[in-house]
């Protein structure tokens, strides 16, 4: 099948007088008919057996965007932090080391910097365009893993996964990827190199700010018999001794996740908050053509304004990374645009304010059109000056474009430019 229709008929397979629809299975427990069935499912996890870590409806989720990521299997979370956490925590341990691009959503570089490292985890932050030598000084013999992402929240800038999907190979490690904004409409990074995959399924994926959650999707491709990862190779004496990869196989990452982290850390999603994710995922393939065209439409507007100083956004020809964004995300680059208004942190506040169609709010990637202004809101306690060093701009605005007709979406940015002068 194409992507457009595995997005309405992978994951949930309907029997004969089933539910047309995926069904909320609304249970924390499971019935078997004997002690040696739930005994054999401890040594093979084929069904579901308790839901803090395994439901039906959550299963036939996390099938859909296997297949649509062209993954071996994936789980589901209840953020994309708990995501990029579970991702990395299951290939790491206190006093080792892990590599991540500093072009990073924010919250993940706080993930990695302040909370990994409380948890004995140091990360080892490169430029996303540093040289050779420069990525090959980060390494060190205990680095578990290489982690980007495809599309930078909100610098925007395009990471190059063929690249460093061969650094972190050279060195016997996988690299994860964050595929948020994309999305698998847009970019498979596993057909790049890549070898895990997260999202947020908060933003794009569910698209009506109707659920948090996120997902780990594992290729099934990387070798983790090389030597560097025992903790799959050696009996997990928590899982009654279990091999990883002579038990599962090409499923040994997103198995071990799942039994051994997901079993004890418990941040699975609800059957409910799955169902709704599900709602998205069958309109994605829809919606992701058209926040692309709308997003290039207004990036253009945007581009041609004397209100503006710069925009941030690959599709446009002249943008630092639309060769790029050519190779790795042809059929378009989602809706989000960062800009500089003339006028700094002022007129940026005044241009927020004067817009009607356009929410002001902590949200990206919705159906609807929204907009946040970080000087004032995710990095307000900074000075300008600080703001700068952080990469920054007081009169940076980070526009979502949504679904809107664009000619409502151009007017409502044209009067608001007019209000703020």
């Amino acid at each position: 099948m194409k992507i457009e229709t595995k997005c309405l008929h992978e994951g949930y397979v309907r029997g004969n007088g089933d539910p047309a629809t995926l069904p909320i299975v609304q249970s924390t427990t499971y019935v078997f008919d004997s002690t040696q069935h739930i005994a054999d499912l401890f040594d093979m996890p084929t069904e579901c057996m308790y839901s803090r870590f395994a439901n039906p409806t959550v299963d036939a989720v996390e099938k859909k965007i296997a297949a649509l990521e062209g993954g071996v299997g994936a789980m589901c979370t209840t953020s994309g932090q708990a995501a990029s956490l579970l991702s990395v925590l299951n290939l790491t341990k206190a006093g080792e080391s892990i590599i991540a691009v500093s072009s990073l959503y924010g919250g993940t570089i706080n993930l990695f910097a302040f909370t990994l490292k409380k948890l004995g985890i140091e990360c080892i932050f490169v430029d996303p365009e540093a040289d050779d030598a420069a990525l090959e000084a980060a390494v060190k013999p205990n680095t578990r893993l290489v982690f980007g992402e495809t599309l930078a929240n909100p610098a925007l800038n395009v990471f190059d996964i063929e690249r460093f999907a061969a650094f972190a190979h050279k060195h016997k490690i996988p690299l994860i990827v964050d595929n948020t904004f994309p999305t698998p409409i847009l970019c498979r990074p596993f057909e790049w190199g890549a070898d895990i995959v997260v999202h947020s399924t908060t933003k794009y994926m569910d698209g009506h700010a109707l659920q948090g959650g996120g997902v780990i999707v594992d290729s099934g491709n990387f070798d983790w018999t090389n030597g560097n990862f025992p903790d799959f190779t050696e009996p997990d004496e928590s899982y009654h001794g279990v091999i990883y990869t002579k038990e599962f196989g090409k499923m040994a990452y997103i198995i071990k996740a799942r039994m051994q982290l997901m079993r004890d850390l418990g941040c699975y999603p609800a059957a409910h908050s799955a169902f709704l994710l599900n709602l998205g995922l069958e309109t994605l393939a829809v919606r992701m053509e058209r926040y692309c065209r709308n997003g290039e439409q207004v990036a253009a507007f945007l581009a041609s304004c004397e209100d503006v100083e710069r925009v941030s956004y690959p599709g446009l020809e002249g943008d630092p990374y639309h060769e790029r964004a050519k190779k790795y995300l042809p059929n378009g680059t989602a809706g989000v645009i960062s800009f500089v208004i003339k006028g700094g942190r002022e007129r940026a506040t005044k241009f927020m304010d004067a817009l009607q169609l356009a929410s002001r709010e902590v949200h990206v990637a919705d159906i609807r059109t929204c907009v946040l202004h970080p000087a004032s809101m995710t990095h307000r306690q900074l000075t300008d000056e600080q703001l700068v060093a952080a990469g920054i701009d007081a009169g940076m605005i980070r526009l979502s474009v949504g679904l809107e007709n664009v000619d409502d979406i151009l007017d409502d940015i044209r009067q608001a430019f007019e209000a703020s002068r």
